[in-house]
């Protein structure tokens, strides 16, 4: 037995005379921040020259953020990333990088569904970064008026959630605005019990929180406080301002809000569904041109009830291979007992195969609407 263990030692030994100090790491660390600071010095330094161009060749030019580029941006990182960090992290890094960078050129006002402290804000900052001003709007048809009045550069809103399916104030908005869908972005919605200090948990009788996240957590209250009653208010950030005198009430929010109104996570992730998904649209007023990797929005209104209506809808669609990733009806403002439907699909509108769908749907239908073609979230 022992050679085998003054082996060990002598290969113990050698390991040690190869391992670098811990000074030694801390130094090449030093070393790399400094690189990491050149480099994005001189990137900033290159967003100024592209504005100084756009500026130059067009002294109007207004457009200075662009969907498409962005996203082929961050799919490069994530497909040239050898680890350890993993793809989404570096691209979450890069995304910061360029909202900074961006915000030289120029700084983004971006509307969405407020107060602050909401998902919908989490959604805006997790797409544009953190370098761009949010602006809190009282509801959904504020967004779409700001934007469409040019009052801020862009807005988020809620489309549909895993759980609860497709937020119709935002499909009924669309009817009748004029702003265009450049950009999507996904968002995991953790809900956490929040309490704040001065609450008595075993005096709990009233929960805070927006209708939807209550249904969402439905089956957990029936276990966990069945008798407590839900109040439904307008957000989740509001139920979160609300608590904060109550000392027999909690709400039921997320990250951002328990950090924006300084409460206590007293339980974790109390969503019924562990993956539970909001997915969010950009509007804005310009056309996006391709990514290479795009989904295309259109509404479609039928120009009177017939036997296979649907079916002639979709019938071009499934005749190119174009794939549909959501389908939805909503009745239709014009007629009663008449529906309109949502349709999401794989492409851009400049496809040929798109475009051969669109010729053959418009004579069949009273209106086909195409809401935006935009990049598929990339984070």
């Amino acid at each position: 037995m022992r050679e085998p263990l003054e082996q060990a030692r002598v290969r113990d030994s050698r390991m040690s005379e190869k391992l670098p100090t811990l000074d030694q790491i801390r130094t090449e660390i030093d070393r790399l921040d400094a690189d990491i600071q050149a480099l994005i010095s001189a990137r900033a330094r290159c967003a100024q020259q592209v504005a100084e161009v756009k500026k130059s060749t067009d002294p109007d030019a207004t457009v200075f953020y662009r969907p498409e580029r962005e996203a082929q941006v961050l799919q490069k990182v994530m497909a040239r990333n050898q680890g350890p960090l993993h793809p989404e992290e570096m691209a979450r890094l890069f995304r910061e990088i360029m909202s900074a960078c961006l915000a030289l050129e120029h700084p983004l006002r971006i509307a969405f569904l407020g107060p602050n402290g909401t998902f919908t804000q989490t959604a805006a900052l997790k797409h544009f970064g953190h370098s761009v001003q949010t602006v809190p709007l009282n509801t959904i048809d504020e967004v779409f008026r700001e934007v469409e009045a040019g009052a801020v550069n862009y807005g988020v809103v809620p489309v549909e959630n895993t759980t609860e399916g497709i937020v119709t104030h935002t499909a009924d908005s669309f009817l009748t605005s004029s702003a265009r869908i450049i950009g999507e972005v996904e968002l995991r919605i953790h809900h956490h019990l929040l309490v704040s200090d001065g609450t008595q948990v075993e005096s709990i009788s009233r929960i805070y929180a927006h209708q939807q996240t209550l249904a969402q957590c439905r089956k957990w209250l029936d276990a966990h406080f069945p008798k407590a009653e839900r109040v439904a208010v307008s957000s989740n950030a509001e139920a979160a301002r609300r608590i904060k005198g109550e000392w027999h009430s909690a709400a039921i929010a997320g990250e951002t809000a328990a950090e924006l109104y300084g409460l206590n996570k007293r339980h974790e992730c109390i969503e019924d569904n562990p993956n539970n998904t909001t997915r969010f649209l950009i509007i804005g007023s310009e056309t996006v041109a391709p990514s290479g990797d795009d989904k295309t929005s259109i509404v479609v209104s039928m120009k009177h009830n017939e036997a296979g209506a649907l079916h002639h809808i979709l019938a071009p669609f499934a005749a190119r291979d174009i794939n549909l990733t959501r389908i939805e009806s909503r009745p239709s403002k014009n007629d009663i007992w008449t529906y309109v439907f949502f349709i999401d699909f794989e492409g851009h509108q400049d496809d040929p195969r798109v475009q051969e769908v669109m010729a053959e749907l418009e004579p069949r239908m009273r209106e086909v609407k195409v809401l935006g073609s935009y990049p598929r979230a990339v984070l």
